[in-house]
């Protein structure tokens, strides 16, 4: 069982942060040819809004951490990744008052993206990353070389939801870019040191 504390967890989202800063432009070119081209200006946006609302401020439990960054992406963020990433820390958001483990947090997590994006394992979807990372988390740690895998798996995948499904077998050869940002989100849990 893996512990998060709302002091690693800030830690975390400051990672996630300056992860999407720096690579804003990489997720947008990413979703051009299979999206809208605006996932990491979209994101970046958000996690900005994210920064405001926990920068410096003291959280007495995840519940209260988690509901502030819900907030921030649900009403910064457009496109599916706002109410998708809104959602995941909402779902933990609930939890966090009585739960810290990252495995059950997490696992909730990515209940609540299922349910809200209906996307399943193999749809090319941010669910192909969180799916085998919340197995890993769960088993008892999570390697860089899990998360690299997964978000690299979507690459041969033919895409079933959102925008890139249109292109149908187009979307072959194409990573996805929800399954990127997720990819950094997971990073900067690892470099966080919590499973160390």
């Amino acid at each position: 069982m893996t512990e998060l504390t709302v002091n690693v967890a800030q830690q975390w989202l400051d990672g996630f942060a300056a992860a999407i800063a720096e690579h804003k432009d990489y997720l947008s070119e990413l979703d051009t040819p299979i999206g809208d081209g605006d996932h990491g200006s979209n994101m970046a946006r958000g996690l900005a809004a994210v920064q405001e609302a926990v920068d410096g401020k003291e959280f007495a439990n995840l519940k209260d951490l988690f509901k502030s960054v819900a907030m921030a992406l649900i009403s910064k963020v457009g496109g599916a990744s706002g109410p998708l990433y809104g959602t995941a820390f909402l779902e933990m958001a609930k939890l966090g008052d009585t739960d810290s483990d990252l495995g059950d947090l997490l696992a909730a997590a990515l209940a609540g993206i299922e349910k809200r994006g209906g996307a399943t394992p193999g749809d090319k979807t941010m669910v192909d990353v969180w799916t085998p990372v919340v197995q890993a988390v769960q088993a008892g740690g999570l390697k860089q070389s899990d998360v690299d895998a997964a978000v690299n798996s979507t690459e041969a995948m033919v895409a079933r939801k959102g925008r890139a499904s249109y292109l149908g077998e187009r979307s072959v050869g194409h990573l996805d870019p929800g399954s990127m940002s997720s990819g950094y989100l997971f990073t900067a849990l690892i470099n966080t040191g919590v499973f160390a």
